[in-house]
């Protein structure tokens, strides 16, 4: 009896010993909180969260909008009291002093301005507010207002004093336009909140530009982003909302961002004809020589950047700059009619195989 009982007691101890294996061992359910779509930066958000338990996933979303809404406050033109409207206010009448974070965008902005040679540059303030105003009159720049407007443009015209982080303009009338690479960096900042917050994975879509990292929910091994076919929106279709355009490829990341550039997201209608709404200091009108350029990099605010540049300078010259660009793939499609698609060589990677379009 004695011997029946002590091998029941060894083999409940056995039983209970797999079972406390098999739960250590059984992979924990991934759970993803989802923002759904929320209005900042003056357009939509779209944010995931992927978490061991739903608490840290919808804070680690709280968390990532503080911060975008922290980018958005130091550095909207839109904002009287943003930091960028203070220094385009302020900064030809002496140095303007901004936060580590608005002069760390106002740097990187200066980099991505030489790398590129001018075609991104943040100083094209007073070329966008007049083509803002034109789109308003409904009546296109004259030459002179177009001239008069380029002579306040120039990235070098920018000085910078990484001791004092001041900001100075040699020019009267300058006025910065962050609107190239400020998505990127809340993007970035978003990131960084929610891995901070105890996120094992993440996705931060503001505009369009997205960063994604760790591991997406349960059921996929990587983030999957559907690149938008600017065809119908451009031709003038019923698909000219946001969101609307049908998928030409999906691109599959990891611990990746992806940014796209393109006339045809934004722009503005001036006597019945469109103009881009990214801005060409050379022509000192909106850039025309791609649709779309799409950039995938490690980081949202060189993506954002690199998209910009690209987008003025087309093709060529802009594949060109990513090639030598390390870690940086792009996406381009050229303008209607042909519609070419050219891609780097390291672009194909990333992209799906079984997407719409693949070569």
């Amino acid at each position: 009896m004695k011997k029946k009982s002590r091998r029941l007691a060894i083999g409940i101890i056995v039983a209970v010993s797999l079972l406390a294996v098999l739960y250590v061992s059984w992979p924990k359910k991934r759970i993803e909180a989802d923002s759904g779509y929320r209005l900042v930066m003056g357009t939509f958000a779209h944010l995931k969260a992927v978490s061991y338990d739903t608490d840290t996933a919808k804070k680690c979303i709280e968390t990532a909008f503080t911060e975008i809404q922290k980018v958005d406050d130091l550095m909207s033109g839109y904002k009287s009291d943003s930091e960028i409207s203070k220094v385009s206010r302020d900064a030809f009448k002496g140095p303007v002093k901004v936060s580590r974070s608005t002069f760390e965008v106002l740097q990187k902005s200066a980099e991505f301005s030489r790398l590129s040679e001018g075609a991104f540059d943040i100083t094209i303030g007073p070329l966008t507010e007049l083509w803002r105003s034109a789109a308003e009159a409904n009546s296109v720049p004259t030459d002179a207002e177009l001239e008069q407007a380029r002579s306040k443009v120039g990235y070098e015209k920018l000085f910078l004093d990484a001791n004092e982080l001041t900001v100075r303009f040699a020019v009267d009338g300058m006025k910065l336009d962050l609107g190239g690479i400020a998505k990127g960096y809340a993007i970035d900042r978003a990131i960084e909140a929610m891995q901070t917050g105890g996120a094992i994975g993440g996705m931060v879509d503001v505009g369009g530009d997205i960063r994604c990292f760790g591991l997406p929910r349960r059921d996929r091994d990587t983030w999957r982003i559907g690149l938008q076919k600017p065809t119908q929106i451009e031709n003038g279709g019923p698909n000219h909302l946001v969101g609307a355009g049908q998928v030409l490829l999906v691109l599959k990341l990891e611990n990746a961002a992806v940014a796209t550039s393109g006339g045809y997201r934004r722009f503005v209608l001036i006597e019945g004809k469109k103009y881009s709404h990214i801005m060409d200091s050379r022509t000192a009108a909106g850039a025309e020589a791609l649709s779309s350029a799409t950039i995938i990099s490690q980081n949202a605010t060189d993506a954002d950047a690199l998209a910009t540049a690209v987008s003025v300078l087309g093709a060529e010259k802009g594949i060109a700059l990513i090639e030598k660009t390390p870690k940086t793939e792009a996406i381009l499609i050229t303008p209607p009619p042909e519609y070419q698609l050219i891609k780097t060589t390291g672009a194909e990677k990333h992209i799906k195989p079984d997407s719409p379009v693949t070569e």
